[in-house]
């Protein structure tokens, strides 16, 4: 099953900016608060917290090509210690796709809901979400699939979420559903993401079509009686 085509560029995208600006802006925002308030002790701390957890995870990236097994573990523990920092659904997401590599369904359906309730930004939750209805639609879990989508997710992901719905009612046999679905996937331009929904959308137009079937044609058996 794969699940991390459309959306891998712009997860990459945010771990490029986090890697290159994240303690600056964590920096940013621990100062402001630090100023607001006035206490130096504060933000002595806090930087020193976000720093270090930044740093942690830029090591977690680093070494995660070089032994899966030992970025499994590091990044659990990773979640475990920094559950309410940014890099959480980052570190999260990655697991999520390690763990389908080895079709660990279960384990990719809890990295991926970790990342949805710790995300910092809608665009991660978002995506996080449209990977983890992908997942639930392929082991027939078609009810979790579209609460997973309908969770307020931002308008720039519509033609995913048309199209995720349609596949999780056509499997299910509701053919109007899918093709509602689909049309309206492609009428939030999906088609510029994913062409194949025209083929979905034919293909589905085309199921419905009933087959054109020949006149059978009875010769009538004339016996010897007859022919008197």
């Amino acid at each position: 099953m794969e699940i991390y085509q459309t959306e891998e560029q712009q997860v990459e995208a945010i771990k490029s900016f986090w890697q290159k600006n994240g303690n600056t802006i964590i920096a940013g925002i621990a100062l402001g608060f630090a100023g607001f308030i006035g206490f130096n002790l504060y933000q002595d701390n806090k930087l020193e917290q976000e720093f270090a957890v930044s740093d942690s995870y830029q090591a977690l990236m680093d070494a995660s090509a070089k032994n899966a097994k030992d970025f499994t573990v590091n990044g659990e523990k990773f979640i475990s210690e920094n559950g309410d920092n940014s890099y959480v659904a980052l570190t999260a997401l990655a697991l999520a796709k390690e763990s389908a590599s080895h079709k660990d369904w279960q384990q990719v359906e809890k990295q991926l809901t970790t990342a949805i309730k710790t995300a910092p930004t809608d665009g991660i939750k978002a995506i996080a979400s449209l990977r983890l209805a992908r997942v639930q639609v392929e082991l027939e879990q078609y009810t979790q699939a579209l609460a997973t989508l309908n969770n307020n997710l931002p308008a720039s992901f519509t033609a995913a979420i048309e199209e995720i719905k349609g596949d999780a009612y056509l499997k299910q046999g509701k053919k109007d559903l899918a093709r509602n679905a689909y049309q309206a996937a492609i009428a939030a331009d999906g088609l510029a993401t994913s062409p194949s929904l025209q083929i979905k959308l034919d293909d589905l137009a085309q199921a419905t079509i009933l087959p054109v079937t020949t006149p059978v044609v009875v010769t009538p058996v004339v016996t010897e009686a007859d022919a008197k």
